[in-house]
């Protein structure tokens, strides 16, 4: 089974020969918040390039039918951090065929909201 875990701490620490264990070799991978598409040797070198020290939690896991779905932190040594949605397609052998990954920045409301003064922090009822 696929191991999320596992594959996010081989994209911070940008182990291409691990990386690429994890994947089909036609498999396509998408960052559709850049519009972007990439094939294996693609993905691997843009995060493996990626310039920065990073580390990665994945914070929340589901399954929806055999479809791995899972949301990880993604953060520097420098204060950078996002979050990314991964949506998982895996081939019978467990490998990646499909990677479609959405990314969020983590960061403050905006300053209109807060003058609401509405809402919370999450985990802050």
């Amino acid at each position: 089974m696929f191991d999320a875990r596992a594959f996010m701490t081989a994209v911070a620490a940008q182990d291409a020969a691990v990386l690429k264990d994890f994947f089909a070799d036609d498999a396509t991978i998408n960052w559709h918040d850049s519009n972007e598409s990439f094939n294996v040797n693609e993905y691997i070198r843009a995060n493996c390039e990626y310039p920065g020290d990073w580390q990665a939690d994945v914070v929340r896991m589901e399954l929806s039918g055999n479809t791995p779905i899972f949301v990880a932190k993604v953060y520097d040594t420098e204060g950078f951090a996002v979050y990314v949605t991964s949506f998982v397609t895996l081939d019978a052998g467990s490998k990646i065929v499909r990677l479609d990954e959405y990314f969020a920045d983590i960061g403050e409301p905006p300053q209109w909201r807060k003058e609401m003064r509405i809402g919370r922090a999450v985990g802050k009822d």
